[in-house]
């Protein structure tokens, strides 16, 4: 999970309180597309915490949660025909 912040100290306050409370916590610079200032990028913290955690983190200090995006179980195959199903003459084949 991430969460994205647009100030360096909320941002690394959440780092501490997260390291403090067992969790794996980091923060990064996030680069958002067409921005060019390198001091208007907000910052990414990557942690392992259960998301409401974050959550109550993110609404303390001003930030957003970005979940990404959830991939769903992949489906199991489809069961196909080996031949063309007769529907008339079921007896011949």
């Amino acid at each position: 999970m991430r969460a994205i912040f647009f100030d360096e100290d909320d941002a690394r306050a959440v780092v501490a309180r997260l390291r403090a409370d067992g969790f794996e916590a980091s923060a990064e610079r996030e680069r958002l597309a067409g921005e060019d200032d390198d001091e208007g990028h907000p910052w990414a913290v990557v942690s392992d915490a259960p998301a409401f955690m974050l959550e109550v983190l993110v609404d303390t200090h001003d930030g957003w949660l970005d979940e990404g995006e959830e991939q769903e179980a992949p489906s199991p195959p489809l069961r196909l025909p080996m031949a063309p199903k007769r529907i008339k003459r079921p007896d011949l084949g």
